[in-house]
C-alpha cells in the first residue's frame, strides 16, 4: 500500500494525500474559492520552505501555504515575473529572429532585454503598442506555464539550433550538477508554444494575470551582462500589477511625481543646473543656493544645541591612510584617485610615471574624523566627542546611474562621528533618534526606522556585531520607537561592512519612501586607525564610534524637499519669500519702501517694477513658486496698504504693510526659533 503524504497547512490541520499531489490538488479539495484565487504555493520539506508553482508535486511531507492576491508582495513578484515573459514572447511572435536574453521584475513592473533581428532597427517608443496587443492576445489564450528540468546539454543544443547566441553563452557557463529548469507557455511542443529557461517560479497559467493591469512605459539601451564592450542591447520596460485599479493608481502617481520632478522644477525656479562639462555635480544658482544656506544654518542650530563640535577636514588625502581604514579594498573603484606628483609636460611621454604615490578625493569623512580626534591626549572625561562636519565628498558613480540632485558624484554631507565610551552608546543613539525625529518633523515628514543587521562580507567578530545590533535595538526601544507607529523592522543582511545601521526611511506627500538619515556603531575603524582615549583607569581603551547624518546629502534632501513640496516650499524655506510688483510705475516708489521694509524684517524680498501686466506677472512668479506676491498701486501707495496674492489661493486680500509684513516674518522664521 502506498505510504500517504503529509501535507501541515497554517490553521494547523493535516491533510493526508497521495504522492504525485501538487499545491493546485489541495487548494481544489479546500474549495473552489481557493482554488481559483490561489497563484503559488509556499512549500518547506524541513530544508525552509520556497515558493513554487501551484502544479509541482510534492516530494515527500511538507508545509504548505497558498500565495493568494492577499499576499501582495509576493503575488506582485509573481505577476511580475510572468508579464517579463510574456514579453519576450511577444516580441519573438512578433519579429521571428529576436535573440531573448533575462528579464526580472522590478519594484514597480519589470523588464526584458532583447536584440531585434539584423531586418530592422532596434525597437523604440514606437513598437510598444503592438506589443501591448500581442500580449494582451497571449494571456487571453490562458497558455499554461509547463516546468520540465533539462540537462546543461540540451539547453546549449537548444539554443544554438534556435540562434539564441546569449543564451547559450550562458547556458554554457551553468553548474553541470546544478538542475536546470525551463518553462513552456503553452503545453509542452506543441504548435505555437514558447519557451524560456528559468529558475522560476510561475503562474498556473498566462490567463492568471490581468490583461488590463500592465502597460509598457520606454525603451532603453542596455548592454549584455552589463558591459559596454559586449553587444548592445534594447531593454523593454514595463509596468505591472494584481488588477487594472492597482495599474491606475500607480499610473497616476507616475503623472503626479513627474509634476514634482525637481530637475524641471530646478529649471522653472532657476536653482540649479547640470551639463557634461561637471558630470554629476551641482551649478547652485542664486536661488537655489538660499535653500541650501537656509539648511545649512538651520543644521548647525541644531548640531550646536546637541553639543557637536564643527570641523573641516581635507579633500585629498594619501592612499596609504584609506588603504589602512579598510576602503582601499573594499571601495577603490568608487573613488577618484590623483597622482601624487607634477604631471609630465617635457616629452610625449606618459602624463604619470610609474613611481607615482597615489591619493584619492574623499568618498566619505570618517577617516578624516578619526585624524582630528588623534591629534592629543583624548581622557575618558572629553567623551563624548561629537565632531561634525558639512563635508564634501565625491564619488565615482557610472554616468548612467546619474540623476539629478539624487543621485551625484559630488555632494555634502551633514556627516558627523560620535566618539564615546562602551558605557555611552544606547544613550547618545536615543539622543540622536530623538534629534532626527524633531528635524524630519519641523520639514513636514514622517517617517519610519530600519535597523539594518550584518551583511555576509564584514570585517569584525560576531560577538561585536552581537553587542553593536543591540545597543542600536535598545536605542530605539528607550527613545519609545521600536512600534508600528514608527514603521520599526530589522532588515536582515543590509549593514555596512564595517557596522550594523539604524535607517530613517521618509515619506513623502504622494506616498514614496526615500532612505536618508543613518546612525551606524562601529568598533572596526577605530581599532584599523589605532584610535585610544585613557580611561578611568589610566590605561589606553578603544572609542566606539558612531557615524551619523540626517539630511544625508545636502544635494539628495533639497531634491526630496522639491518633491515632497512640489516647489512650493515652506515660507522660511523659499529662496524668494516675497516679490513686490506694482500696478503702475507710479507705486514704484512705494514698492521701494515696502522692499525696504520687508529686508529689515530679514525677509528675503525683491521687486518686480516691469512695465508688464499685472496678471503676466502673477504668472511669472507662480511659476517661480514664490509663496507671496505683494501687490501695490495708486491706491496701496496712498492707504499704506499692499494686495496679498498667497501661491495656490485664488483671492487676494488687503491688508495694511505692517500687518503683511508680521504675517511674512513669522512665516520666514524657521520652525527650531518659533
Amino acid at each position: 500500500m502506498t505510504e500517504l503524504l503529509k501535507i501541515s497547512l497554517p490553521d494547523g490541520s493535516v491533510r493526508e494525500v497521495e504522492p504525485g499531489t501538487t499545491p493546485a490538488d489541495v487548494a481544489a479539495a479546500i474549495g473552489p474559492g481557493l482554488a481559483k484565487a490561489a497563484l503559488a504555493a509556499r512549500v518547506d520539506h524541513g530544508t525552509g520552505g520556497e515558493v513554487r508553482d501551484l502544479n509541482r508535486p510534492f516530494e515527500g511531507d511538507a508545509e504548505l501555504a497558498l500565495i493568494t492576491a492577499r499576499d501582495e508582495d509576493e503575488a506582485l513578484e509573481l505577476v511580475r515575473h510572468d508579464y517579463a515573459h510574456v514579453l519576450a514572447e511577444a516580441v519573438q511572435a512578433l519579429w521571428p529572429g529576436t535573440q531573448i536574453t533575462f528579464g526580472p521584475a522590478t519594484d514597480d513592473g519589470f523588464y526584458y532585454d532583447v536584440k531585434a533581428p539584423d531586418s530592422r532597427d532596434p525597437f523604440s517608443m514606437d513598437d510598444l503598442p503592438a506589443i501591448e496587443e500581442k500580449m494582451r492576445e497571449i494571456i487571453r489564450a490562458d497558455k499554461p506555464l509547463v516546468r520540465e528540468v533539462w540537462s546543461r546539454e540540451q539547453l546549449i543544443a537548444k539554443w544554438e539550433a534556435e540562434g539564441e547566441t546569449f543564451k547559450a553563452e550562458w547556458a554554457k557557463e551553468l553548474p553541470e550538477d546544478e538542475e536546470l529548469t525551463v518553462y513552456w507557455s503553452g503545453e509542452p511542443g506543441s504548435e505555437g508554444a514558447w519557451l524560456d529557461m528559468c529558475r522560476g517560479p510561475h503562474l498556473a497559467s498566462t490567463g492568471k494575470l490581468d490583461p488590463q493591469a500592465f502597460k509598457l512605459m520606454r525603451v532603453a539601451g542596455a548592454y549584455w551582462r552589463g558591459d559596454q564592450k559586449n553587444a548592445q542591447l534594447t531593454r523593454i520596460y514595463g509596468t505591472g500589477w494584481l488588477n487594472k485599479k492597482q495599474l491606475n493608481a500607480h499610473l497616476t502617481r507616475l503623472e503626479e511625481a513627474a509634476k514634482r520632478d525637481h530637475r524641471k522644477l530646478g529649471r522653472e525656479m532657476d536653482l540649479f543646473h547640470l551639463q557634461e562639462e561637471a558630470h554629476g555635480s551641482v551649478f547652485w544658482h542664486p536661488q537655489g543656493y538660499r535653500i541650501w544656506r537656509a539648511l545649512e544654518s538651520y543644521m548647525r542650530r541644531a548640531i550646536d544645541d546637541a553639543g557637536y563640535r564643527e570641523i573641516k577636514t581635507p579633500q585629498v588625502m594619501d592612499a596609504r591612510q584609506w588603504e589602512q581604514s579598510g576602503h582601499w579594498g573594499k571601495y577603490r573603484e568608487n573613488m577618484f584617485v590623483i597622482p601624487d606628483e607634477v604631471p609630465n609636460v617635457e616629452d610625449e611621454g606618459p602624463l604619470v610615471s610609474d613611481a607615482a604615490e597615489w591619493m584619492a578625493l574623499k568618498p566619505m569623512n570618517c577617516p578624516a574624523h578619526v585624524l582630528v580626534f588623534k591629534q592629543g591626549i583624548t581622557s575618558y572625561r572629553d567623551l563624548p566627542l561629537r565632531l561634525y562636519e558639512n563635508g564634501c565628498c565625491h564619488r565615482n558613480e557610472p554616468h548612467g546611474a546619474l540623476h539629478g540632485l539624487m543621485r551625484v558624484r559630488q555632494f555634502t554631507q551633514d556627516d558627523a562621528h560620535i566618539f564615546c565610551t562602551e558605557g555611552q552608546i544606547v544613550d547618545e543613539v536615543r539622543k540622536f533618534c530623538e534629534l532626527a525625529d524633531r528635524i524630519y518633523k519641523d520639514f513636514g515628514f514622517t517617517y519610519e526606522i530600519k535597523l539594518a543587521l550584518r551583511p555576509e562580507q564584514r570585517f569584525g567578530s560576531d560577538a561585536d556585531w552581537d553587542k553593536a545590533e543591540a545597543e542600536l535595538r535598545q536605542a530605539v526601544i528607550d527613545a519609545g520607537m521600536a512600534t508600528a507607529e514608527y514603521g520599526w523592522e530589522e532588515l536582515p543582511g543590509e549593514g555596512a561592512f564595517y557596522a550594523p545601521k539604524l535607517e530613517w526611511h521618509l515619506t513623502d506627500a504622494i506616498g514614496r519612501t526615500w532612505q536618508v538619515g543613518t546612525i551606524q556603531s562601529d568598533r572596526v575603524l577605530p581599532e584599523r586607525l589605532d584610535a585610544t582615549y585613557v580611561g578611568e583607569d589610566g590605561e589606553k581603551h578603544r572609542p566606539v564610534m558612531l557615524h551619523r547624518a540626517i539630511f544625508g546629502s545636502y544635494e539628495r534632501f533639497i531634491g526630496i524637499l522639491i518633491e515632497h513640496y512640489a516647489g512650493r516650499l515652506p515660507v522660511w524655506l523659499a529662496p524668494t519669500q516675497a516679490v513686490v510688483a506694482t500696478i503702475v510705475s507710479d507705486a514704484d516708489g512705494y514698492a521701494g519702501e515696502v522692499l525696504q521694509k520687508l529686508a529689515d524684517a530679514g525677509i528675503r524680498a525683491e521687486s518686480d517694477l516691469r512695465n508688464e501686466k499685472i496678471n503676466y506677472k502673477v504668472r511669472e512668479h507662480s511659476l517661480a513658486k514664490v509663496p507671496h506676491l505683494l501687490v501695490v498701486g495708486k491706491r496701496e501707495a496712498e492707504e499704506g496698504t499692499v494686495a496679498v496674492r498667497t501661491l495656490g489661493q485664488q483671492q487676494q486680500k488687503i491688508v495694511p504693510l505692517d500687518e503683511a509684513i508680521a504675517m511674512l516674518a513669522e512665516e520666514a522664521t524657521p520652525p527650531d526659533l518659533r
